[in-house]
């Protein structure tokens, strides 16, 4: 017996107690399904049984749009911190402090320039990691940096939005970005640049009131929740049932507000062939082929 205590137990007890990572497994929101996590991820975080999409980071976004995950960030300019002082439970220098530690990013809005499909393209993407991927000065100022680049590149813009709307704590000044915002989406119109927009769940308040739905088109991932006001404030006020799948996509792809329903696995190509057709210089480059 004293082998068996001495060396076979304690060896079968440290297997049966090994630690399990916590992040080993991922249970899906949808179907309660659970997956490897790393396996989840090879997927763009879509689930393989029911194919809901996950939430997914900025750079993970990033990672999955340009050709072989290769894009160079764009430095972005810098506003003040706190123009109202805000106050609430804590201090809103507090609240970006923590944010700008758990995201790794100094707002809600990362813009890269690279290639999708061999093609020069400038890619904004909202950060929903980011205090909810609210809209404030510094997504303002960033969204125009974004619209600069695209036109000094001559390139189509592109943008992924997630957001739960304006930033209360900048109250006002994040409001006067929804203008802000339409004037840059101008600027590429004046310019002659394709502005396709990518919404993602969710895409809510005055960023689908402004940027989000001026795009020249409109992608939809499947299931996204796209609306200014969310069902729930909605049907607390009208007191009636609403549609079934009201403000989703495919509802507002059939009512035509949304043009495409695309998988992440769809995008890169689709993002590539639209940008072909669309872009300034398409006609041009074929013209050149065919004479070569």
């Amino acid at each position: 017996m004293s082998w068996l205590t001495e060396h076979v137990r304690p060896k079968l007890r440290s297997l049966l107690q090994r630690d399990v990572p916590d992040n080993l497994w991922t249970n899906c929101e949808s179907c309660s399904q659970m997956m490897l996590t790393k396996e989840l991820v090879r997927k763009k975080k879509v689930c393989p049984h029911c194919g809901h999409h996950m939430r997914a980071t900025a750079h993970e976004r990033m990672k999955w749009t340009f050709d072989d995950g290769q894009y160079t960030t764009i430095d972005l300019p810098a506003v003040p911190a706190d123009p109202l002082h805000f106050r609430d439970s804590k201090r809103y220098t507090d609240r970006l402090k923590t944010a700008r530690s758990k995201a790794g990013l100094d707002d809600s809005l990362l813009v890269a320039h690279g290639r999708i499909d061999g093609r020069e393209a400038v890619v904004a993407v909202m950060a929903f990691e980011f205090m909810a991927g609210t809209m404030g000065s510094a997504l303002g100022e960033a969204f125009l940096t974004a619209c600069r680049e695209a036109i000094q590149r001559k390139a189509p813009l592109i943008i992924f939005t997630a957001s739960g709307g304006a930033r209360m704590q900048e109250g006002v000044v994040s409001l006067m970005q929804m203008p802000r915002t339409t004037i840059g989406v101008e600027m590429l119109r004046e310019a002659g640049l394709p502005y396709l927009v990518v919404l993602t769940n969710p895409t809510t308040g005055g960023v689908s009131a402004s940027f989000a739905m001026l795009g020249d088109i409109h992608i939809a991932e499947p299931n996204a929740l796209i609306a200014f006001a969310g069902p729930r404030v909605i049907r607390d006020t009208v007191r009636e049932e609403l549609p079934e799948g009201f403000q989703r996509s495919e509802y507002l792809k059939d009512h035509g507000m949304v043009d495409i329903i695309a998988s992440r696995a769809e995008l890169p190509a689709l993002l590539g062939r639209l940008i072909g057709m669309l872009s300034p210089t398409a006609n041009g480059d074929a013209k050149a082929a065919r004479a070569s």
